[in-house]
């Protein structure tokens, strides 16, 4: 545990990095260096400005505020995708510096290098590469105990998020901050670009009866907030007392996605191989809580969703009817090959695939709209895994009004004004502009 007069310290260097870093008055969020201007671009228009590339808080930590973990046993939470803009592990950039102890590797789900799947616990091992103790966090542990953290000065956080509610990532992040601010260790998160962009606020708001790991906070299905930023907001709004800052993605924008960033796409994990899955993800996750496949074992997950029962052909034909903007439906057959959700493994699978075609695609509408036609067209074979749709939709209310027979629009009605609310709330601890 540190000293008083070393935690003063720290929140004197929390002030000077936000400030600096940031390049904000004291009290302002919005920063010359992450904003580069006072205009956030239009949605689908944003690019990175020439000559100024996102550099993620990793980079932003070594170069500009060592004086943090300078000297100090420092303890990282990460995976894979903790990585610097040439590709190098945060793990091997904090280990190989001079003036870093790094003492200590906490892993979330999938495992420290990504590699496990989906729902299966992860176990606590050592480093082959530093040779450091890897403590899990998705095991019968999610909390950093007493004991991990005996000895730790600091605890960094740096993941990849995914943009969607139900991503366990952040819950990790929540947890360790709790632990943290037990602990009086001071929490540091090195913060990335949300790949969705940080201007869309898609989906329904958690019901706090309906909070899990999966979900833990009253947030949309599509927040549109970096890991940083939902620190900010869970520390300010949801009672997690930690002496936090986050060290900042330099350069980005929120209207920009993240293949505008120049950075180095790395599967957040197994299922999500590219930026187009996860496009799709805060939508089509919700067929995961029914016995319809998301396209798992195959190249193109959570693009797709089918059973092999599915008319493909009269799913595309009622889906299209409907004229969504931004997204065309196309029917499809694969073959899901060993997949981590042991869905239909080897059968022909029948469905649509999602198509994302323009500025108006939400995601979130949209699966409502495919869940209640899954549904119709499913009849008898359709089954709900109940507990698990409930998580992920945060609600009750969107499955008990699907087996109703309520139309789509019905069950996304009362969406726009909590998300309007959600988005005041949100805005004093974003970031970026």
């Amino acid at each position: 545990m540190t000293s008083p007069e070393s935690r003063q310290r720290f929140l004197l260097s929390l002030l000077t990095l936000t400030i600096a870093a940031c390049g904000a008055k004291p009290g302002e969020t919005n920063s010359e260096h992450v904003a580069a201007g006072a205009q956030a671009p239009l949605e689908g228009h944003a690019h990175v400005l020439p000559g100024r590339p996102v550099i993620p808080g990793i980079e932003v930590l070594l170069s500009d505020s060592l004086h943090l973990v300078k000297d100090r046993s420092v303890a990282l939470i990460t995976n894979h995708t903790g990585i610097d803009r040439a590709g190098t592990l945060s793990i091997d950039l904090l280990f190989r510096h001079p003036d870093v102890r790094l003492v200590a590797l906490f892993s979330p789900e999938h495992g420290i290098r990504g590699e496990v799947p989906g729902g299966l616990g992860v176990q606590s091992t050592r480093d082959p590469e530093t040779h450091l103790p890897i403590h899990s966090l998705y095991g019968e542990t999610r909390k950093p105990t007493a004991g991990m953290l005996a000895g730790i000065e600091i605890l960094l956080f740096d993941i990849q998020d995914i943009g969607a509610r139900y991503y366990t990532y952040v819950s990790t992040m929540a947890l360790a901050m709790e632990a943290a601010g037990e602990a009086g260790i001071p929490f540091v998160v090195l913060d990335r670009p949300n790949p969705l962009g940080g201007v869309r606020v898609q989906g329904n708001i958690l019901e706090p009866d309906f909070a899990s790991f999966v979900g833990m906070y009253p947030v949309p299905m599509r927040h549109g907030m970096t890991p940083g930023e939902l620190a900010r907001m869970i520390a300010g709004e949801f009672g997690v007392a930690a002496d936090l800052v986050v060290a900042p993605a330099q350069g980005w924008r929120r209207g920009a996605s993240f293949d505008q960033t120049g950075l180095p796409w790395v599967a957040p994990s197994p299922n999500m191989p590219d930026l187009e899955s996860a496009l799709h993800y805060p939508g089509t996750c919700l067929f995961e809580g029914t016995n319809l496949s998301v396209g798992r074992g195959t190249s193109a997950p959570f693009r797709q969703v089918g059973a092999p029962w599915l008319d493909g052909e009269a799913l595309a034909l009622r889906m299209n009817a409907k004229g969504l903007p931004g997204v065309r439906f196309e029917a499809t057959t694969f073959l899901p090959v060993d997949p981590s959700d042991r869905k239909f493994p080897g059968d022909e699978v029948h469905g649509v695939r999602v198509v994302s075609t323009g500025e108006g695609y939400d995601p979130t509408r949209t699966a409502v709209a495919l869940l209640v036609e899954s549904h119709r067209l499913s009849g008898g074979r359709w089954q709900w895994r109940a507990d698990h749709f409930d998580r992920l939709a945060g609600t009750d209310a969107l499955r008990l009004g699907i087996e109703n027979g309520a139309a789509a629009a019905e069950l996304t009605a009362a969406w726009e004004a909590r998300l309007g609310e959600f988005e005041v709330r949100r805005e004093p601890y974003l970031l970026y502009r």
